[in-house]
């Protein structure tokens, strides 16, 4: 029993930690607001375009093949547009990604590219 009331201070020193990262709304807001690109995704545009993508792409992801709805579907950019609007903009730089597809495996890939990319 000794050790469990060793733990529980060290526990509640980690949690501070932890909330700190600062996840949530704020983040995404001041996210959006130190990239200036990212208000791209608003516009009536690219809303047209990701539908155009995924409609092209009958629903489906191009990685795993599953068919999803428009909402759990992403217009991902086959090539990192790095803010530049006409790469942003191209209809052939998009492809159709599931959520899992593109929030996991490519951007894992895309963080391993950018650190081999730095050596």
């Amino acid at each position: 029993m000794g050790r469990l009331k060793q733990l529980a201070p060290r526990v509640g020193a980690l949690s501070g930690r932890v909330t700190s990262i600062g996840a949530g709304p704020d983040r995404l807001k001041r996210r959006d607001q130190l990239v200036p690109w990212r208000k791209w995704y608003k516009t009536a545009e690219w809303q047209r375009l990701r539908w155009d993508c995924l409609a092209s792409a009958l629903f489906t992801c191009a990685r795993c093949g599953v068919i999803g709805q428009s909402r759990d579907l992403v217009a991902d950019h086959i090539r990192p547009h790095r803010g530049e609007r006409a790469l942003f903009f191209d209809p052939g730089n998009l492809q159709c990604l599931c959520a899992t597809c593109h929030n996991r495996d490519k951007q894992r890939e895309e963080r391993a590219a950018r650190g081999t990319a730095s050596i």
